[in-house]
This record gives structure tokens, sequence and C-alpha cells, in this order.
């Protein structure tokens, strides 16, 4: 589990705390993908072999528009993720935790 969120690669099955979070294949595939190195940069092209095996890198629309979907599955905000955040230029990372919020009293 990281975060809320645990996968059942053997069943293929996803939650978010109590509550079963329902992906397709390929949701499930990315979403293990990501979670299975929890706090390292995944590059696109690993996810692109690994979830589609797909040995050459054409476009990165594919992994944007499936994490769309699985950040909104997963309840992340899709404008300020929590879970999965997109590093430009290296990859995404399935965060260990979520980021503190940081206020400065005057």
């Amino acid at each position: 589990m990281v975060q809320d969120v645990c996968v059942d690669p053997e069943q293929r099955r996803c939650w978010r705390g109590d509550d079963e979070v329902r992906l397709s294949r390929k949701e499930f595939d990315l979403v293990h993908a990501l979670i299975a190195r929890a706090g390292e940069v995944v590059t696109r092209d690993e996810l692109m072999h690994r979830v589609w095996d797909a040995r050459f890198y054409t476009s990165s629309k594919t992994i944007d528009v499936h994490l769309g979907w699985v950040r909104r599955k997963l309840g992340d905000d899709t404008r300020r993720p929590t879970l999965i955040t997109t590093l430009r230029g290296r990859g995404l990372r399935f965060e260990v935790a979520a980021p503190v919020e940081v206020r400065v009293l005057s």
C-alpha cells in the first residue's frame, strides 16, 4: 500500500482506502507499474514498454489519456495531483506521501 492505494496484482484489483476502484486492464497495468516503483521516476519509454508492450516511443498521448482516467478514478486532483505526479521531461512518479501544505503566518 502506498498512501491509501493498494493493488493486488494476482487478482488485478485496486483499492483507495476501503473502496475498490474499478480499473480497465491498461489502467491497472499503469497503476501497478507506478506503484511497484513508488517514489521513483518511471520514464514514459519504460511505461510504453511495460504497459503497452511497445518497443518504440511514438506519442505520450496514450499515457496522458490513461493517466487522466486513473487520476479521476482514484479521486486525485488532475490539476494538482498528490498520488501520481508528472515530472516534465523525466516521467511519472507515484508519490510515497501526500505533500504537506505549508502556511506562512504573518
